[in-house]
């Protein structure tokens, strides 16, 4: 049997992202109401949790009235998501405003990180398809705008701030694995830290190892722990944005 074609779905996706809602029921039942459902419970206990029955519970109606607004899970996630990166910025100027392309792209990253630790469940959604609502839309125009005449070609900046948006998602990540991994352990980093540096440097004693040895202790003095994602972060951004200047430079 041929598959039906997705194309209607996604058309109606994209009409409720761009605020194509029904009408309130006489509850009072809103597409921005059960979206600020799915947030909070996302917020509280991960995205995991958000299912539609929890989200009716969340608002004391009928599981049934949420698909009068919303078709299922993953168009309430899609309309999660877009609604939360509208805490980005005030307008599409905002990181033009913060200086020149260097500094604008530490706002953006300053912002998108600050993003992540409100809703860390956004670390959770994986698609190569972009999400097309209206603030995802803004966001990318946002962060364009102080890239645009730098010399960069229109393909090298989505390049250059795919990259720089990438970088902040990879220490994102790393930040919430290492609070979920004090509280499963209830110890901070500087106590696991404080317990394993000795250990190691009584049996970490071959030969061969005598690089990673004192790197990692290098580390383990600077941070009292493994890795520092703050630190991650503001190196890697620092060298992604010499690597733009380097490749502008030589035009």
């Amino acid at each position: 049997m041929a598959r039906s074609s997705p194309a209607p779905d996604l058309a109606r996706s994209i009409y409720l992202l761009w605020g194509h809602h029904p009408s309130p029921g006489r509850s009072g039942l809103s597409v921005t109401a059960i979206v600020a459902a799915g947030i909070e419970i996302a917020d509280a206990d991960g995205l995991d949790a958000v299912s539609m029955r929890k989200v009716a519970n969340h608002l004391g109606v009928g599981a049934m009235s949420l698909y009068a607004h919303v078709p299922g899970k993953d168009e309430l996630t899609a309309l999660m998501v877009d609604s939360v990166h509208g805490e980005l910025y005030e307008d599409v100027d905002a990181a033009a405003r913060a200086g020149d392309w260097r500094a604008a792209m530490k706002f953006v990253v300053a912002q998108n990180w600050a993003l992540y630790e409100r809703h860390p469940w956004l670390l959770d959604i994986r698609s190569s398809r972009p999400n097309l609502g209206p603030n995802i839309s803004r966001k990318y125009e946002t962060e364009l705008r102080p890239l645009d005449g730098i010399g960069l070609s229109d393909i090298e900046m989505d390049a250059a701030l795919t990259l720089v948006l990438g970088h902040v998602d990879s220490a994102a990540r790393a930040r919430r694995s290492t609070v979920r991994a004090q509280a499963e352990s209830g110890m901070t980093d500087a106590e696991w830290w404080g317990v394993v540096s000795p250990v190691l440097s009584q049996v970490m004693v071959d030969d061969d190892l005598v690089l990673s040895a004192r790197v990692g202790s290098a580390v383990g003095a600077q941070f009292n722990a493994a890795q520092n994602p703050e630190h991650a972060l503001a190196f890697g951004l620092d060298t992604i944005l010499d690597g733009i200047q380097a490749r502008i430079g030589q035009r």
